[in-house]
């Protein structure tokens, strides 16, 4: 009878102990005046671009830097194979797919004996994007 005096004894005491506890502190929360600096105006211009899809040319360039078609073309100067404002100058938009193609099937001959080599991973799409970042770069 005795632990079961205890147990009640000992339950009360954590039912009165958890209860409302209206002398302790509230914990501090940090206040925000807002009041005291005025608002940064917003460039519209900076938000769209930031959040703008990016144009093929932008996204040829990413493609282009990303792959290893730096390792034998340059913009502005021969290297293995053509500058690429030489072939800017060279072609139109109405070649944009048939240069495509070339970038994924490789080929030789137009700018010399040195093959282009195949990059038969890459889409038709991406490809198409490349050529027209290249194109971009007529002088």
């Amino acid at each position: 009878m005795k632990n079961v005096f205890m147990t009640a004894m000992l339950l009360s005491l954590t039912i009165i102990s958890c209860s409302d506890k209206k002398d302790t502190d509230p914990v501090p929360v940090a206040e925000s005046n807002t009041m005291l600096e005025e608002p940064k105006p917003v460039d519209s211009a900076a938000v769209a671009a930031k959040t703008a899809p990016a144009s093929p040319e932008t996204e040829g360039k990413a493609l282009v830097e990303g792959a290893d078609c730096l390792s034998c073309h340059k913009v502005d100067s021969k290297l293995v194979g053509p500058a690429y404002q030489d072939v800017a100058e060279k072609y139109t938009d109405a070649d944009i797919d048939h240069l495509a193609q070339k970038v994924i099937d490789g080929g030789k001959g137009v700018w010399g004996e040195i093959p282009m080599t195949p990059h038969a991973g890459l889409s038709k799409d991406n490809a198409q994007k490349m050529v027209k970042y290249i194109l971009s770069l007529k002088k």
